[in-house]
């Protein structure tokens, strides 16, 4: 199996530190509102990551974090007049409702920044006492960028490249004029009127964002690990900071490979709340089973940019609709098909089954490519049309379902159609959900909400009450 790392630029063999196991951290969410389509994509991909290596027979310990104190969740909470807690809180709930939707698997753990600080102010205060980290005199810490060597190794940026690109900033931006030097970042910063704070050995303040990843990744994983991801735009400050600070904290590698997926555009434009193309992924539930989001993002190479339009949505709809027509056809003849064994044609058939299965592995062992991988399973669709009839047998049947369920799983794609709800049973789970809520029970509430999504009804809170509809 090999890995694009984007350390060292190449595709290389992926051996982990301890056979059959795998540490995994995957930079999560800032939860100030609904996560966004480009949010989805590396929930997505690293999940069908973390899909492919369990279903290679590894044990995978996989953390993402959610990012639940920051100036944006901050400044929501000003505006509606709660703490900052009640925003982050309320759109973690949301988060995990929408990736439910997607068949993300649960993490082995979701830390949130606001549980770890103490380890965070630990991370500091040895940073500080191997001469890494310096206090400024409004009780600022701030990463000394020169004292590591290394600093730049994964973005592949120089000194003089970030000199030369701070030298305008550095004039313009408050506190810069503390720094040793403009590449310097922070660590710890004053709190603010209005803010969340914790106290600390040279202020009462909060963290800043890069550490918060590396002490959650050190607690829950180890000093070492085998795999960090991200989107393209963390390499750089977010994902170089961490290695910069981790490596120089614990003194061994931070980690052995680097998986960056590429950008989502809309419509061949950046998404942008400014041009209006700003997409979440719960609007796009309103019109769409989330299984369809799934598999468009899983229709390109991950390291590949990818278009999101209503075309190409409406090409993984149908794409999605063969899959399970497809298999629904298979469930019908393993339920009223042929009685015995297989025929001596169909023994043909099932043993070729095995080169759709190599056609998949050998796509997915060669950097995740999801999109040779999706090829390789309509190739088996098509298959099954041909061959799965109606008077086939029984268990001509479930050989070539069971083969296709288990690609479709490591794609996280469920095959089996939904049925439809009664508008009664609906009205009757959201009272109950509503009674839930007025009970303050919101593991419930949120159960019940989990599992109409699963239903394909979605739920819209208004002030004239709850609004559903289909998807």
């Amino acid at each position: 199996m090999k890995i694009f790392n984007t350390l060292s630029r190449t595709k290389e063999e992926f051996k982990p530190l301890q056979d059959g196991q795998v540490s995994m951290y995957v930079c999560g969410p800032t939860v100030y509102n609904f996560i966004h389509i480009g949010n989805a994509r590396p929930m997505i991909v690293f999940d069908t990551v973390r899909r492919y290596f369990e279903y290679k027979g590894y044990k995978v310990n996989y953390v993402s974090n959610f990012t639940d104190v920051d100036d944006k969740i901050i400044k929501a909470a000003n505006e509606e007049g709660v703490e900052s807690s009640v925003i982050s809180e309320r759109f973690i709930r949301e988060c995990l409702t929408d990736m439910k939707g997607m068949n993300i698997m649960p993490a082995t753990k979701n830390p949130k920044a606001t549980e770890e600080i103490d380890g965070m102010i630990q991370m500091v205060q040895t940073l500080i006492d191997k001469g890494h980290a310096y206090v400024a005199k409004d009780g600022t810490v701030y990463f000394r960028v020169k004292s590591d060597p290394n600093y730049g190794k994964l973005s592949h940026k120089n000194m003089d490249d970030l000199e030369s690109a701070f030298t305008e900033r550095t004039l313009k931006v408050s506190g810069e004029d503390q720094k040793e030097d403009p590449n310097d970042f922070v660590l710890w910063k004053p709190k603010k009127e209005g803010e969340p704070f914790w106290t600390s050995p040279w202020c009462e303040g909060r963290p800043g964002w890069h550490i918060e990843c590396s002490v959650m990744s050190k607690k829950y994983l180890g000093t070492t690990i085998d795999i960090h991801a991200g989107g393209e735009d963390l390499v750089f400050p977010h994902h170089e900071n961490e290695i910069a600070q981790s490596e120089c904290a614990n003194g061994v590698p931070f980690a052995n490979y680097w998986m960056h997926n590429a950008f989502l555009n809309i419509d061949g434009t950046k998404m942008s709340k400014s041009l209006g193309n700003f997409r979440t992924v719960r609007e796009i539930s309103e019109h769409y089973d989330l299984q369809v989001l799934r598999l468009f993002m899983l229709s390109a190479q991950y390291r590949s940019p990818l278009n999101f339009s209503a075309d190409m949505m409406e090409s993984a709809k149908a794409s999605l609709e063969r899959i399970r027509t497809a298999s629904e056809n298979q469930r019908s003849v393993m339920e009223n098909g042929a009685d015995g064994a297989m025929t001596e044609e169909e023994a043909k058939n099932a043993a070729l089954l095995k080169d759709y299965t190599a056609k998949f592995e050998t796509a997915m062992d060669d950097d995740f490519n999801t999109a040779d991988a999706v090829s390789a399973v309509f190739e088996l669709v098509r298959f099954s049309n041909s061959t799965v009839k109606a008077d086939s047998t029984k268990e001509y049947a479930k050989t070539v379902f069971d083969v296709m369920e288990k690609l479709c799983g490591v794609l996280g794609i469920i095959t089996e159609t939904r049925k439809e709800m009664l508008d009664s049973d609906i009205e009757a789970m959201i009272q109950a959900r509503q009674d839930a809520r007025k009970a303050k029970n919101f593991a419930e509430a949120d159960r019940i909400r989990n599992e109409l999504l699963e239903k394909g009804i979605i739920l819209e809170d208004t002030r004239e009450g709850v609004k559903w509809k289909r998807a």
